[in-house]
């Protein structure tokens, strides 16, 4: 198809790429800030050239999204499964005297006579603008783009083309900066230095976070200006660093009328957190950790906010700290916020948390029915712990109550216990059984609502069966091991060589690649929880039973993201397994587990086991160094009857 010309969807505004004085701007040029937000206080001052901005509001008070021209290019255009979709650059703004461009995918549905709102996509770390985002919101009546934020052409080899580009195709640019994770150090610092930073001298527009959040702002720019899109209704969504992107734009432009933050975009990540054995943070900032906190951290934006939130993530989540994501919900205020947490995951979602995203826009932007507001809970210690949820029933009938508690302080290594759920009224009540004093508590509950009808995600990779059912999470109750000693409540469990019996199914584990015998692979942290954890002495013993003969690799990780404890190591050992009538039980000693960094020689500090039917050996660091091949799975997938430990003290 040959390419259109290139046109500018922008009406005309006086070009000032940097108007430094709150007095120039006013509230209809500035989306962010009302008239009277603007000369509240003293903040104007932080806008003088040369100063140094204090706060979130000072640092974004020069830039007006609308002011540039777009200088649109359609690089491409293309109908397919119902929509028209474009790929599309445009104008970011200048940066040392040269422009920078982003490139994205826009699509709505053909033949749209009325206004749509529209959606901003925002893809995650070492990813592109995806044309699968596109369509999933596009067959759903929505206009929506997917920015490239990711991409780089400056001078460097080009760096993460959008889904449809094709060879020759301009890619974003960021021109004499890059924001890209081309420099990577650029997410945590605010000091100058060499040509790919913004500011000569420490401020917080040299950390990447300003640009990326400031390209973002302009493709919400972008979609307002297209004929079929309703203005007054933008959404904004994204994964990981995109969920932090998703944080930075709706708490700075209140164009945003919904947003759906995804395991990332919480506050404190340049604070020191204790956790039993040291301390561990997401990020050591290179510059002056105060001005960075007021300027560039979540909890900063958080209260600035002026849309409902929903906060899709994973209990168990690297990225995005799970006891974080409250704390920062906590400071929005005056919004409806919600949070949907899939159980023992880190980085995935389940399909009834992963449905949330597509349900909170059609009601903030479509005036469809809502989704269930946040169940009440009420969490008691005395004379036994208990978490008592009332679920929201008028909105969606209750499919189950699901209940958590945990004694580990670490939200990314903790394992999740199952609590029994009786059902009292209209309450559901869950046990919370504990073996000692000597350790704090958190709990909370996922309610899992049925759905009126199943809702398709089949466009979106990993969700080919329909939707019946949607999660929302209740608040996170945590008591400190001070406030437990106080209550003293009645000690009712012990530990146990027990890991699991599987009468339950898999409710303590994850699955990865369901469905896919070759690859699949289930995992649990039980084994880091003092209840299941491996005596001293004692060998692991799994009993399975499976007709034909396969490999299998049961797989450790020691100190999984406790850095402060220990070296992190993977060990494994693989054995061929199966192939007899009836049951099969194989014992596994320390001795048996191979690491890349020397031998196993304590269950003490096992974070995760996995039983996979492949792993790669640990003694290739990386696929690119080895050459093993993954045998195809024979027959159906093993059932597991028993996981225990044996011998020992």
């Amino acid at each position: 198809m040959q390419r259109p010309s290139r046109i500018d969807t922008m009406t005309d505004h006086p070009y000032n790429r940097r108007a430094f004085l709150l007095s120039s701007a006013s509230s209809a040029a500035v989306p962010w800030l009302g008239a009277s937000d603007v000369f509240a206080d003293d903040e104007v001052l932080q806008s003088v050239p040369h100063s140094v901005p204090q706060s979130v509001k000072a640092l974004w008070a020069d830039f007006d999204p609308r002011n540039d021209p777009l200088e649109t290019e359609i690089l491409r255009e293309w109908t397919e499964d119902g929509g028209v979709f474009r790929l599309v650059r445009y104008l970011i703004g200048h940066f040392k005297g040269k422009p920078a461009r982003m490139a994205a995918i826009y699509g709505f549905p053909e033949g749209t006579k009325e206004k749509l709102p529209a959606v901003l996509h925002i893809h995650g770390g070492g990813q592109r603008a995806f044309l699968h985002e596109v369509k999933f919101l596009v067959g759903r009546g929505y206009a929506a783009m997917s920015v490239n934020w990711g991409g780089s052409g400056t001078g460097k080899a080009p760096f993460n083309s959008c889904e449809k580009s094709e060879p020759g195709d301009p890619n974003t640019d960021w021109g004499e900066v890059d924001p890209s994770q081309l420099n990577v150090q650029g997410y945590s610092t605010m000091l100058p230095g060499p040509g790919q930073f913004y500011e000569d001298r420490e401020h917080p527009k040299n950390n990447n976070w300003y640009l990326l959040t400031l390209g973002c702002r302009r493709g919400l720019t972008f979609l307002e200006q297209q004929p079929e899109v309703d203005p007054q209704k933008l959404g904004v969504h994204g994964y990981s660093m995109g969920g932090n992107l998703t944080m930075y734009v709706a708490g700075t432009d209140d164009r945003v009328r919904a947003a759906v933050p995804g395991v990332g975009g919480q506050g404190w990540r340049w604070q020191p957190h204790e956790y039993i054995g040291g301390t561990a943070q997401q990020e050591h900032i290179r510059g002056d950790v105060e001005v960075f906190r007021k300027t560039m951290s979540f909890e900063s934006y958080a209260p600035l906010i002026r849309c409902p939130v929903l906060h899709r993530s994973a209990t168990n989540d690297f990225h995005g700290w799970m006891d974080d994501v409250y704390r920062t919900h906590g400071l929005i205020e005056g919004q409806a916020t919600r949070c949907a947490w899939a159980p023992h995951r880190n980085h995935s979602l389940t399909p009834e948390v992963a449905v949330t995203m597509p349900l909170w826009f059609d009601h903030y932007l479509k005036g469809r029915p809502a989704l269930p507001e946040t169940p009440a809970s009420v969490l008691d210690l005395a004379p036994e712990p208990v978490l008592r949820v009332t679920p929201d029933i008028a909105t969606l009938p209750v499919s189950r109550v699901e209940i958590f508690y945990s004694v580990d302080p670490d939200p990314r290594a903790r394992f999740w216990r199952s609590a029994d759920v009786v059902c009292e009224g209209g309450d559901y009540i869950g046990m919370l059984g504990l073996h000692t004093h000597d350790l704090p508590l958190f709990a909370f509950a996922n309610v899992v609502y049925r759905l009126s009808g199943p809702e398709s995600m089949a466009v979106i990779p990993g969700y080919g069966e329909p939707v019946s059912e949607v999660c929302i999470s209740g608040q996170l109750h945590t008591q400190s091991v001070v406030e437990v000693q106080r209550a003293n409540p009645k000690l009712t469990l012990s530990p146990t060589r027990l890991i699991d019996d599987f009468g339950r199914g898999m409710r303590d584990w994850y699955v990865l690649n369901a469905g896919n015998a070759t690859h699949q692979q289930v995992w649990t942290r039980k084994v880091t929880d003092p209840l299941w954890r491996g005596p001293e002495g004692s060998k692991l013993q799994i009993t399975l039973k499976m007709a034909q003969r396969n490999s299998i690799s049961v797989v450790l990780h020691q100190n999984e993201w406790r850095g402060y404890r220990g070296p992190r190591r993977t060990y494994v050992c693989t054995r061929e397994v199966g192939g007899e009538q009836g049951d099969q039980t194989y014992t596994l000693g320390l001795e048996d587990f191979e690491s890349a960094d020397g031998p196993l020689t304590s269950w003490g500090e096992i974070d995760q086991l996995g039983l996979c039917a492949y792993f790669p050996s640990p003694n290739k660091r990386s696929p690119s160094n080895t050459t093993e091949q993954i045998p195809l799975w024979r027959g159906e997938a093993p059932k597991y009857l028993r996981l225990n430990w044996i011998e020992g003290p």
